[in-house]
């Protein structure tokens, strides 16, 4: 299939650990902040601000692929979907023990700190510990759905 093949659109999705997908796909569904938002080819020209969610990619075999993303942005222009991700994570590749042990640890940070009890000399940071909880929450829900 060449990239010139309008019935296809190429997708990036890149995080800071590189890139994590490439290729060919029939349909992007994107978790932008407004709701989620489905890519076709011949897709007008568009950049989305993305949320915490899974973003889905259906290939020219008629599979979906499935990643858990994080913040960042998508870029859509001729038959080309790029999304940056603050991370993005292919569903099959989590290690669901590692997410449920860094839920726990989050969730205990923040009881800490609505409780006063949080140890001398240690920060707690509730904003991020509230985004540690979502990310990893959607990470669960992406593997779930593999």
């Amino acid at each position: 299939m060449a990239q010139e093949d309008s019935r296809y659109l190429t997708l990036e999705l890149v995080s800071p650990w590189g890139l994590t997908f490439q290729g060919e796909v029939s349909m992007v569904v994107l978790p932008a902040v407004t709701g989620e938002m489905g890519i076709l080819p011949r897709h007008a020209p568009l950049v989305a601000q993305l949320s915490i969610g899974r973003l889905r990619a259906l290939t020219p075999d008629e599979r979906w692929l499935s990643f858990a993303v994080s913040e960042g942005f998508a870029k859509v222009q001729s038959n080309k979907v790029i999304v940056l991700a603050d991370s993005a994570e292919e569903a099959g590749a989590i290690d669901v023990p590692r997410v449920q042990r860094a839920l726990e640890r989050a969730l205990h940070r923040l009881e800490m700190y609505r409780q006063g009890t949080v140890p001398e000399g240690e920060e707690v940071d509730p904003f991020r510990e509230q985004l540690a909880v979502h990310r990893a929450r959607n990470r669960l829900k992406v593997a779930e759905m593999a």
